[in-house]
């Protein structure tokens, strides 16, 4: 820290905005609560003085503060602020922090409580907190299991730097969400002006020569290896990084369906598609980029492959269970990692590479053809089948740099398959609970404000998320996206199960499917009407192409555009 003399009235409120300020926090999320009068206060004497201080948002739902800093933060892959709303609203946002904590997305995230109820000196904190608000053990307790690191600021002269130590614990690998409760006693107290200095960005990560070796005479002795990846593109210039691996040693690359982000051009010669299966008895090496989970079952061991994997932090704290059969570990950072045996990539077996780059071929032919055949079908349907909507979107966001947030179920591996993503950046799959789609978007436009953003969306997950507070913020911070509903009118992934674990049971025996139907709900378009927004409800085939048509120009013009588009199945 470094002493200096502040303005008269400094208090904690002013410690936060600068400690975020100093962070490089370009944002503050925020999902109003009672304590935050103080940080507030500051920012109306920053504006009003000319100080530098992060834009704040202010935002009307919880999911849609941590959403947005985490699409922001997918994009960016620096830590934001989030101001949240004592334990409650720590509680209504901790399905989002989840998903932030899957997904890698680093951001600070505070809420508060009273240290006082009131019988203290000072300023009256207010009977709600003595009353309804607290919570046994603090709200920093309730955060601890979905957050990276979770405490609390138990002091006005330590706050800036426990935030900047936030900050910095967020960043570094295994990137994730980090939770500082501040009590409002700390935020309403005097400060004295001791700042906290700006960070820096953390320090890359490298396996040694001694262990890249080996590895890359494992793959030149390799007769049939293959690439697997969930997240390789979610690291700054992994995407690149795993192209050029790809390419200089000729290997098949598989995105499993657990994989969350683009990590490979669909459309490149290499990609080997979305199942792993046909390699567990066929490849001889398997190299495991960023996966987390690439085996399901778990204990679904390769026959014959050796198992390398290429990870920063490849045994991850936040994952109950975990298994990897691993024989080697190459632990870095996975771009720095990939371009080291890119440079090895030597003295190849030219027939063995040969007979490799036939092999894919054939596959890659066959795959293109099967997509070809299904979208071929799906065009000759009586109704919408979801390949068409996908095919239609691709053909229609060509050349556009469009990025594409997903948050189906039923419908995610059509979307991967059709749409055919190929660029950084351009694919996210949502994580965690079903319900933060919009938001998530939303906070991928506002990093990528140049990019068309469209997020594909399963008419039952539309339901869970907090509709009118998403359509507010991309209103009101004008943020276009374009939303495609894939509406089946049931909850399908439900239904499958019930299905699947009762095929003679009583509810296919009476047709009477609980807990999955959706026709009660009314078409989800309409509900952009009252914000002003394009709207669009499409039932037939020929109406698809010229509705996202409308709806892309709306969105081109700075208008969200909502598609409902009714799917057969």
């Amino acid at each position: 820290m470094t002493d200096t003399t502040n303005s008269p009235g400094a208090d904690g409120g002013d410690a936060l905005v600068t400690a975020f300020n100093a962070v490089g926090a370009d944002y503050i999320f925020c999902s109003s609560g009672s304590e935050w009068a103080p940080v507030w206060e500051s920012l109306a004497r920053r504006h009003r003085d000319g100080l530098p201080c992060p834009e704040y948002l202010d935002l009307t739902h919880e999911t849609v503060a941590v959403g947005m800093a985490t699409g922001y933060g997918l994009v960016k892959r620096r830590p934001q602020g989030v101001l949240l709303h004592a334990a409650p609203g720590l509680l209504q946002g901790s399905m989002a922090l989840h998903g932030a904590l899957l997904g890698g997305v680093p951001m600070v995230v505070s809420s508060s409580e009273s240290t006082t109820y009131g019988d203290g000196p000072g300023q009256d904190p207010g009977g709600q907190w003595y009353r309804n608000l607290s919570i046994v053990g603090g709200p920093h307790g309730v955060a601890q299991p979905f957050t990276k690191w979770s405490n609390e600021a138990a002091s006005v002269h330590t706050l800036p730097t426990m935030i900047t130590r936030a900050a910095e614990l967020a960043w570094r690998a295994p990137a994730g969400p980090a939770y500082l409760n501040i009590p409002l006693e700390i935020l309403l107290e005097d400060w004295d002006g001791r700042e906290a200095k700006p960070i820096a960005a953390p320090g890359s990560t490298h396996s040694s020569p001694e262990e890249v070796d080996p590895v890359a005479q494992l793959i030149r002795e390799a007769a049939n290896p293959v690439i697997v990846t969930e997240t390789a593109g979610r690291e700054a210039g992994g995407f690149e990084a795993l192209v050029a691996f790809a390419e200089a040693w000729n290997i098949p690359v598989v995105e499993p369906d657990s994989a969350v982000c683009g990590n490979f051009p669909r459309t490149h010669p290499l990609h080997a598609g979305g199942d792993i299966g046909p390699w567990m008895d066929e490849a001889d090496l398997i190299l495991l980029v960023n996966c987390r989970a690439p085996f399901y079952p778990p204990s679904r061991r390769p026959s014959r492959a050796k198992v390398v994997v290429i990870d920063e932090v490849p045994q991850r704290p936040h994952v109950v269970y975990q298994v990897l059969f691993a024989d080697r570990y190459l632990e870095g950072n996975v771009a720095n990692t990939l371009r080291q045996l890119t440079k090895r990539a030597k003295d190849l077996d030219a027939p063995v590479v040969s007979a490799r780059r036939t092999a894919q071929e054939k596959r890659r032919t066959a795959e293109q053809a099967a997509i070809a055949r299904a979208e071929a079908k799906a065009g000759k349907s009586e109704g919408i089948d979801p390949v068409l909507v996908a095919a239609t979107l691709r053909k229609l966001l060509d050349g556009k740099a469009g990025i594409v947030v997903d948050e189906t179920i039923t419908h995610s591996r059509v979307v991967k398959r059709h749409l055919q993503t190929a660029a950084p950046d351009s694919y996210f799959y949502v994580q965690g609970g079903l319900g933060q789609g919009i938001a998530v978007a939303l906070g991928v436009k506002l990093a990528a404000q140049e990019r068309p953003v469209v997020l594909t969306i399963g008419d039952g997950a539309f339901a869970y998320n907090p509709v009118i507070p998403s359509y507010d913020a991309s209103k009101v911070y004008e943020l276009p996206l374009l939303i495609v509903v894939f509406n089946n009118r049931v909850y399908k992934s439900m239904n499958l199960n019930h299905r699947r674990f009762y095929p003679d049971g009583a509810a296919a025996e009476t047709g009477e499917w609980l807990g999955t139907d959706l026709h009660r709900l009314p078409r989800l378009a309409a509900f952009a009407e009252p914000f002003g927004m394009h709207t669009e409800a499409v039932d037939t085939p020929d109406a698809l192409v010229p509705a996202l048509e409308r709806a892309l120009k709306a969105v081109a013009e700075g208008t969200t555009a909502v598609v409902d588009v009714l799917v057969t199945r």
